[in-house]
């Protein structure tokens, strides 16, 4: 724990760090890649070229600062934080190194006292314990757990299937032939991907889109126009190739009691965690009202839709209710799609009123900052509202 006088001290940069922004965790990023080019194979650069990551971790930041008297209040975060992590293979001995940059970037941009510096290492060292232990715990069930494995274990793609005009899916078999372990519904995979089209080693998690079978895994991969990864699985790879991943993480996940309602909503890919939450609901023959909710442009890039339309038509309470934001020439609504133009809660407010009802969804952030939002002006408890980000995550 920290000593009171290191706390006080801690809190008395907030103003520094605020006035500062994301510039601060700028500085650090390149001065650790330039130290240490060999982290630029673990993170996305991506996400430092676009400022996403610079502004996640400056926000991190702010918040262990703000509540470094209450570490329970971070412990959410932490799990989540955790969890990516160990997707990352990230190691106890590069927690020495990012605290370093810290500190050296502390000292460069603001000159404090010696005072400061020793106080913000023991508030980051104390930090890093949290960590460290918290993510060997993590590795420590991933790899006892019937079919897991620790750090990476390589997989053949088994099936390449286009689902939409910008959505493939590939299922994945471990070579050995062996079990794989279970996930919970709404979690994700990490994928490690060299290749010599690429300049480093790119890691990207995927979400999972079934319910656990023990045989193998199938993902769903978005083509982005600037997407080195997306593109190379789009492209190049094919049916018969190796991938290396790392076992299931996340801290997103359906946990639903059988007489639980649930809402199921999502905008373009964003449905594909809780299409895994639908095939998990489906396979445990979940008895409450389920309600599917999914935004998509048009019927051309509209992925699953078939194959959530058979489930539901094996399922009595599940309802389903689809947006085209523009549909296309081919859109047969009634048939295709339920309502045009954008994901509008209030028109389904009496069927999404139940008390009892948990709300999952994903998506663009805008999209899920609307849907927080309505779910929010309609009365819904925060504790009853629980989404995913995909990339960095962002606070609604």
């Amino acid at each position: 724990m920290l000593d009171s006088q290191t706390i006080a001290t801690v809190k008395s940069t907030i103003p520094l760090l605020s006035a500062t922004g994301p510039k601060l965790t700028a500085h650090f990023y390149d001065r650790m890649f330039t130290h240490h080019p060999e982290l630029k194979y673990i993170f996305n650069m991506n996400n430092q070229r676009n400022g996403d990551q610079r502004q996640a971790l400056f926000d991190a930041i702010c918040a262990y600062v703000n509540n470094i008297e209450n570490l329970a209040a971070l412990l959410p975060a932490v799990e989540r934080i955790a969890q990516k992590h160990t997707s990352y293979n990230i190691q106890p001995d590069q927690y020495d190194i990012v605290g370093s940059h810290l500190l050296a970037t502390l000292d460069e941009m603001f000159s404090p006292s010696q005072e400061v510096l020793d106080a913000w290492g023991k508030a980051y060292g104390v930090l890093a314990k949290v960590f460290i232990q918290r993510e060997a715990q993590i590795y420590q069930q991933s790899e006892t757990d019937n079919g897991g494995w620790r750090n990476l274990r390589a997989f053949c793609i088994v099936k390449k299937q286009p689902q939409s005009d910008v959505i493939c899916s590939l299922e994945l078999a471990p070579v050995d032939g062996g079990q794989v372990v279970d996930f919970k519904p709404g979690q994700y995979l990490a994928v490690y991907i060299k290749h010599d089209s690429l300049e480093y080693q790119e890691i990207r998690q995927y979400s999972l889109t079934t319910a656990p079978n023990g045989k193998f895994y199938r993902i769903a991969v978005k083509r982005e126009d600037q997407g080195k990864v997306s593109n190379y699985l789009h492209q190049q790879a094919q049916e018969g190739d190796v991938i290396y991943i790392a076992p299931p993480h996340g801290d997103f996940f359906l946990e639903a009691e059988a007489e639980t309602p649930i809402a199921l909503i999502s905008a373009g890919v964003g449905q594909t965690p809780m299409l895994s939450m639908l095939h998990a609901l489906h396979d445990s023959q979940h008895q409450a009202e389920i309600h599917w909710l999914h935004a998509a442009e048009n019927g051309a890039v509209h992925a699953f839709a078939g194959e959530v339309a058979d489930i539901a038509g094996r399922m009595p309470h599940l309802n389903r209710h689809i947006w085209y934001r523009q549909p296309g020439a081919d859109d047969v609504e009634g048939r295709d799609y339920h309502r045009q133009g954008l994901m509008d809660l209030n028109a389904l407010s009496d069927a999404l009123s139940n008390p009892q009802m948990h709300y999952y969804f994903c998506g663009p952030v805008p999209f899920m900052q609307q849907v927080a939002k309505q779910l929010l002006a309609m009365g819904v408890e925060a504790e009853r509202i629980h989404y995913e980000c995909f990339g960095p995550h962002k606070v609604l």
